[in-house]
């Protein structure tokens, strides 16, 4: 059962009941505006990733903002925002399991669906459920370019999956997935360039092979929000997956700007709001924000800005906030925004969002409550 929401559309800033999932509507459009223009402006497509809001209103306005599609990783996602009216969805990753593949190929009748294989036995497996439900699936072969985790060796080895699609009634190749995930934290600009780089000659060594044996990849997917522009700049990706650039983190807001300015930088726009519940000390105050609010997986949240608090010790329900000398302690009752380490986890806590306009100002009203769609959807 979904809770009720922790506020009410028109309600004053102030009585935002806590912890609560708060969007600065005014910064994230900003965001959602700024990716799309530049996106634009590379002469590739958008095709932002949902598993960092889980939310068909906010796929739609990416959509109406120029997005081929939406990007998720998993079935239920997928699921969760067709239902909200998204009608074109990449599963950029791949499902094993029959019950997953039924579902998946039961979606395919109602809208486009696309999936990535790396096994010889998923396109089997996939053929077999869309033959089952008489439906079509895209199909993307994911290519290993530096993320070691999923996806087949760059080179000859995607033609033979190629191949192998392109004998199956209900299966089309789409192209390849080539994106590299552990080059999108990576501090500093020279370092994501290289990882980017060296991914880039395993994606043109790849479409060589598939060329010469006469397939063409209408997709090269891939990208993140650390590195979009690199990947759009390079004449091999056409499909660009960034997500995390919607709301930004503590831990994206870390890495340095790329070379020269040309990095666009977006804004923190998502935070969690919490309460000040007990304040016994003048070096600490505890807040109702713990592991249940908040995923500490790339470190602990920013206090934002209150110089000299820090975020630390989080049990289930509590966060315990530490006072540096000579910093303003808060107050009992009073309320903190907090940016979260990772925001798609977080998003995954929460059940609403509670949408702000005039953040940060005394005319900031509650203009939004929308539901997390796909909150838990993990299958």
């Amino acid at each position: 059962m979904r809770c009720q929401p922790p506020a009410e559309i028109g309600a004053s800033y102030s009585d935002i009941d806590t912890p609560a999932l708060v969007i600065d509507l005014d910064a994230m459009e900003r965001n959602m505006a700024l990716l799309a223009e530049r996106v634009s402006a590379l002469g590739v497509r958008l095709r932002p990733h949902a598993k960092t809001h889980k939310s068909a209103m906010i796929a739609a306005k990416q959509v109406a903002l120029g997005a081929v599609g939406i990007c998720c990783q998993k079935v239920s996602e997928a699921e969760a925002l067709a239902a909200g009216g998204v009608r074109d969805i990449l599963v950029s990753n791949e499902v094993v399991g029959a019950r997953k593949l039924s579902r998946l190929a039961a979606l395919a009748r109602q809208i486009r669906i696309g999936v990535c294989v790396d096994r010889f036995e998923q396109i089997a497996m996939l053929d077999a459920a869309a033959r089952q439900a008489g439906a079509q699936i895209d199909i993307l072969v994911e290519i290993d370019v530096g993320g070691r985790r999923c996806g087949v060796t760059p080179g000859p080895e995607a033609t033979r999956f190629a191949a192998e699609i392109a004998r199956c009634a209900n299966l089309r190749f789409g192209g390849l997935q080539a994106y590299h995930g552990r080059a999108q934290h990576l501090r500093t600009p020279a370092e994501r360039r290289a990882a980017i780089d060296a991914a880039q000659k395993g994606v043109i060594d790849t479409v060589a092979h598939l060329t010469a044996a006469g397939f063409v990849c209408d997709t090269i997917g891939g990208a993140g929000t650390g590195t979009f522009l690199i990947e759009g700049a390079s004449g091999v990706w056409n499909e660009l997956q960034a997500g995390s650039y919607i709301f930004m983190d503590a831990d994206y807001a870390k890495n340095v700007s790329d070379e020269g300015g040309n990095a666009p930088r977006f804004e923190h726009a998502l935070f969690v709001l919490a309460t000040v519940m007990s304040a016994t000390t003048s070096e600490q105050v505890v807040i109702d924000a713990g592991h249940k609010a908040l995923s500490n997986d790339s470190g602990f949240p920013d206090v934002w800005r209150r110089p000299g608090l820090a975020y630390h010790r989080p049990s289930d329900e509590h966060g315990v906030i530490a006072v540096a000398s000579g910093a303003t302690p808060p107050s009992w009752g009073e309320k903190l925004l907090l940016v979260p380490g990772h925001c798609d986890p977080t998003v995954n806590l929460h059940d609403w969002y509670v949408g702000v306009r005039n953040f940060g100002t005394p005319q900031a009203r509650v203009e939004a409550l929308w539901p997390i769609d796909a909150r838990g959807a993990v299958g």
